[in-house]
């Protein structure tokens, strides 16, 4: 067994040709960088709020895990039961594409900011007037070539079609939006909005269509309480925006070296993930 990856946040280990294990560690990243300050147990509440995630949709469309139980797993991550348990995962070894997936229901982030700036949705004008925050008519994909280094770039769908082809591309975009959809539905049931999210995708050693990494966590979704919402203001946040805020009101964001995150900051982050797990998942305690 072999580390092939040490990631913003996963540690990624070769177990054989078909299968790896992934560990949630609780490092935490923003704007691309890697902080020194790591969020107790963070790597326990993505895991555990991913698998529940990957087994609700698990009827909808198949996923690369293979086991959460260390038992599984060689025999080093039983033997550090307390490192690995909770955080750590057998998954299928796939042939991953080279795109993310974001899905989006509401205007935030960067569209919001393209939507001030032009008027326009993913370069396409339109005839809604939008405020801040405000449930879009219909939710959106905005594809992203990922990239080793620096920034994804965001693409078209018109160019995710003619990169990888039509039927493909509609094929994934139709698959995510059903995703968002089912677990949309669900977190409302817990007074949760999910404003955006990540796939990612692989194909499996039968040339499978599988879904990967990780979905429905902090990571990768913006969550906000259905309580208090309203369009046109800053939705208060349950993910890592909060990182985020704090770094662009210092001016610290994407800065090198990466500063220190204050205590106080670390505890309230780590509070934000374990309410996450809780709301979308009772059963599931970190």
């Amino acid at each position: 067994m072999k580390k092939i990856l040490s990631g913003k946040v996963r540690e990624i280990y070769e177990v054989s040709e078909k299968e790896l294990v992934m560990v949630t560690t609780d490092r935490i990243s923003a704007f691309d960088v890697i902080l020194p300050s790591a969020i107790p147990d963070k790597g326990i509440a993505l895991n555990l709020l991913s698998l529940y995630c990957f087994d609700y949709t698990a009827s909808l469309f198949p996923n690369h895990i293979l086991s959460s139980r260390l038992s599984d797993m060689p025999a080093c991550f039983s033997e550090n039961f307390a490192q690995y348990e909770k955080r750590t995962v057998l998954v299928k070894k796939l042939r991953m594409l080279p795109y993310e997936f974001i899905v989006r229901g509401y205007l935030f982030g960067s569209l919001w900011e393209e939507y001030k700036a032009s008027g326009c949705l993913c370069g396409q004008k339109t005839q809604h007037s939008y405020q801040l925050a405000e449930k879009l008519a219909e939710p959106m994909i905005t594809p992203a070539a990922k990239s080793k280094e620096g920034h994804d770039t965001y693409i078209s769908v018109g160019k995710l079609r003619r990169e990888m082809g039509k039927e493909e591309a509609d094929k994934i975009c139709r698959i995510c939006l059903e995703l968002y959809q089912k677990c949309c539905a669900r977190a409302l049931q817990g007074g949760v909005l999910i404003a955006d999210t990540k796939f990612e995708f692989g194909y499996d050693e039968n040339g499978r269509l599988t879904l990967a990494d990780e979905i429905f966590t902090p990571d990768s979704s913006r969550f906000w309480p259905l309580s208090g919402w309203q369009a046109g203001m800053p939705p208060r946040s349950y993910d890592k925006q909060f990182v985020r805020d704090w770094l662009i009101q210092h001016k610290l964001n994407g800065v090198t070296p990466p500063p220190v995150l204050p205590e106080e900051l670390i505890r309230k982050t780590a509070e934000l993930y374990k309410r996450m797990l809780h709301e979308n998942n009772g059963k599931r305690r970190v």
